[in-house]
């Protein structure tokens, strides 16, 4: 590593704040750089959504030690979050203890090595990493000793289209804000004015998907003329319900049950084996159609708004001069892809993993925290806080410490042992960084969310 440089870390989230912290307790200089207004600004995006975690297992140890010193003190562990209370009780504490360490409105277009592009191998190594950043001054360059992306997936969320790619008119005039990519807050009179006594198409299969039938059957509940129509790409729900009791965290066990209730209470209409291939203005409705790949092309009866909740995918365009060694299918690191792919595995565990595994071909280069998982879902926040304990290590040269990675999550209840039975399921599986759980109590009884139910 070069000395005289920082550590730079891409984004002010969780993970990238808990990857300042571990630096910080090595001594090692760090600079974080977050396009947002404020430390955690993707989490105050989903605020009004609680977590699947705990405060027991929210806050990184270094973090903890580093609040300490100011005289933070920790929430009830036993007591689920929300998001905005995540950022308010913690997140934002953090980012004032790092002090100037932490940057605001700045969004990094560029990372590569000073005088080399991709292709040069001479004394590529040696070269301190360049990280070209966009302020409302102007462009800048900063020099790093090593680069820890840290920036999630949330600016990123997949399209409604069935194949990965928009859906035809998707992108198209008049659609936009008639199509939405993230959970309603229906407390929000604004919101809830949008949805209520209309007809919404939910499309997805993962934790954000069930958190939106649960708010939406709240709604519901309150007026009959609400209706909810739940569009999955697999051919029954299944179990994408969950684990239910069976699930370690009780919490997002319990947003699959509040789900299965609301759709066996009749307030969610499900449809299955649809895969969108185009949606299009009829009059004031929205009409979805269908791959006719396997057939006549089918349409769904209208609708007046589209909830696309299919997952996230990583933001890899800034980092074309960085030589990346990414899974070809989840475009995670190649050696931690075998770990998480849901197409072998569906239990929502992960093996133990940290420096070694994500590290890149490109020496000094690091993706963690959500980004690290690519296309694959259900990332907690206890992973990326084991994953920048070991990063950090290994660029204090402590090999011996991030070998030792020791890593156990609770499972999901729901271990199929040969993987997804639909390749799809595995983007609709993802939710947004494995924080996101159930909405705030709604005043339906059938579906209340109480406590906390997530990634994302």
């Amino acid at each position: 590593m070069t000395e005289a440089h920082p550590v730079v870390v891409i984004g002010a989230g969780p993970v990238g704040l808990a990857t300042a912290a571990e630096l910080v307790r090595r001594g090692l200089p760090v600079q974080v750089l977050e396009r947002g207004a404020t430390a955690g600004a993707a989490v105050a995006e989903w605020g009004h959504v609680r977590l699947f975690s705990s405060w027991r297992d929210l806050v990184a140890p270094a973090a903890e030690k580093l609040l300490a010193a100011t005289g933070w003190r920790r929430r009830d562990d036993d007591a689920y979050p929300t998001g905005r209370e995540w950022v308010d009780a913690y997140l934002a504490p953090l980012a004032a203890a790092l002090g100037e360490r932490v940057r605001y409105g700045a969004e990094v277009t560029g990372v590569s090595r000073l005088g080399r592009d991709r292709v040069v191998d001479t004394d590529r190594g040696a070269q301190p990493f360049t990280v070209r950043v966009r302020t409302e001054r102007g462009e800048e360059r900063l020099l790093a000793s090593a680069v820890v992306d840290a920036s999630g997936t949330w600016g990123s969320p997949n399209p409604l289209g069935g194949d990965g790619l928009p859906a035809l008119g998707e992108r198209g005039p008049g659609l936009a804000d008639r199509l939405a990519y993230r959970v309603p807050d229906t407390a929000d009179p604004a919101v809830r004015a949008r949805y209520a006594g209309r007809r919404t198409a939910v499309v997805g299969s993962g934790h954000s998907a069930l958190t939106a039938l649960v708010a939406l059957a709240g709604l519901a509940a309150d007026d009959p003329a609400t209706r909810v129509v739940w569009v999955l790409r697999r051919g029954e729900a299944g179990d994408a319900f969950g684990g239910g009791a069976d699930d370690q965290l009780a919490a997002r066990g319990a947003l699959g049950t509040r789900a299965r209730k609301a759709v066996e209470a009749g307030y969610v209409e499900t449809v299955t084996g649809f895969r969108t291939a185009e949606v299009r203005a009829e009059g004031e409705s929205l009409v979805l159609v269908g791959d006719a790949s396997d057939g006549d092309a089918r349409a769904l009866e209208p609708v007046d708004e589209v909830v696309v909740l299919t997952g996230f995918r990583p933001d890899l365009s800034f980092l074309s001069e960085i030589r990346l060694g990414l899974d070809a299918t989840l475009q995670a690191p190649v050696a931690l892809a075998p770990l998480i792919d849901p197409n072998v595995h569906s239990c929502g565990t992960v093996y133990p993993h940290g420096a070694v595994e994500l590290a890149q071909p490109e020496s000094g280069f690091y993706l963690a925290g959500m980004k690290s998982y690519g296309r694959a879902p259900t990332f907690l926040a206890l992973t990326g806080y084991e994953q920048v304990r070991s990063i950090a290590a290994a660029l204090d040269g402590d090999h011996a410490s991030a070998a030792r990675v020791e890593l156990t999550l609770p499972a999901t209840g729901v271990c199929k042992g040969s993987g997804l039975t639909d390749p799809d399921d595995a983007t609709e599986a993802a939710d947004e960084g494995g924080c996101c759980g159930a909405p705030g109590p709604t005043a339906v009884d059938l579906v209340t969310p109480s406590g906390s139910v997530p990634t994302p």
